[in-house]
């Protein structure tokens, strides 16, 4: 199996900062875990895939980039969060939402997530974690995400993201890009990048005819020089663990707490990223008194 990776470049001497990355693998992976359905599969993947990317843009060791989507479509929500190292998690509050295809044919991704924010959290260590909202203005994911860089970041960008299904509903390709504009571009060099997206018509496309991600971005770049210098595996990976459920247990307060001990059941706990259990008995329960 092929690693997923995101690739890192400039192109234009550096006028241009370009990210490309191949997500099947964590796409797949997120759709057996939550088991969701065609739609809900291609709006997860395409968040997903846009969190690893943003993810890997951060510098610390620690940093972690939530974005989460807040809607009034049949999906009620997506979240996904992101390390600075591309591992990624998420989770739809609807995973099984079913839609007939929109009008050209597609999987609806627009149709189940419908009118709504997106806010893109970052915590960097700082003492407030960094918030920048914006209202969807299409529920494609990459068109917010693209306006949400010219608004809240003031960084002229454009995101692409691509999920392919196969027959059986399994991921068959998945990835994406960023390019984003530096304030000393030339005009002429925004002209290039805006003909070469216009030609544009899918990543998932390309990556059927076997591109790969350095070559996806050299073919988005045309004849400008595209520097790579670095490669950086992504994956799904969930963090959590018997010690940090515990804490989020230990948080819902005393009288809830002595509740639950008075009943003497053993409680369930389940993580939502990725499905793992965890138990907790009673005298457990005591000992976050």
């Amino acid at each position: 199996m092929e690693q997923d990776y995101i690739v890192r470049a400039t192109a234009a001497d550096d006028a241009l900062r370009i990210f490309a990355i191949t997500s099947k693998n964590l796409v797949e992976k997120a759709r057996s875990i939550h088991n969701t359905s065609p739609v809900v599969t291609a709006a997860l993947g395409r968040l997903l895939t846009a969190g690893a990317m943003m993810g890997c843009m951060m510098k610390g060791e620690k940093d972690v980039l939530t974005l989460q989507i807040e809607c009034g479509g049949p999906v009620g929500g997506l979240t996904v969060t992101a390390d600075s190292r591309a591992n990624v998690k998420g989770y739809a509050v609807q995973p099984a939402v079913i839609l007939p295809p929109n009008k050209n044919g597609k999987l609806d991704v627009s149709g189940a997530i419908g009118p709504g924010f997106l806010n893109v959290i970052r915590d960097i260590g700082m003492k407030e974690p960094y918030n920048g909202q914006i209202s969807l203005v299409s529920g494609e994911i990459a068109e917010d995400l693209t306006y949400y860089y010219a608004t809240s970041e003031q960084i002229p960008s454009s995101v692409g993201l691509g999920v392919l299904l196969n027959k059986e509903n399994h991921v068959e390709q998945a990835g994406g890009f960023i390019i984003q504009v530096m304030p000393f571009a030339e005009e002429e060099v925004i002209a290039k990048v805006e003909e070469s997206l216009k030609e544009l018509h899918s990543v998932t496309d390309l990556y059927e005819q076997g591109m790969t991600p350095e070559e996806l971005l050299q073919y988005l770049m045309g004849d400008m020089e595209v520097n790579v210098f670095e490669k950086i595996p992504a994956a799904y990976y969930c963090n959590c663990s018997k010690e940090r459920v515990s804490r989020a247990v230990a948080s819902i307060g005393r009288k809830d707490l002595k509740e639950m001990i008075e009943d003497g059941e053993t409680i369930e706990v389940n993580c939502q990223f990725c499905g793992s259990h965890y138990y907790f008995t009673a005298e457990e329960l005591k000992g976050f008194l």
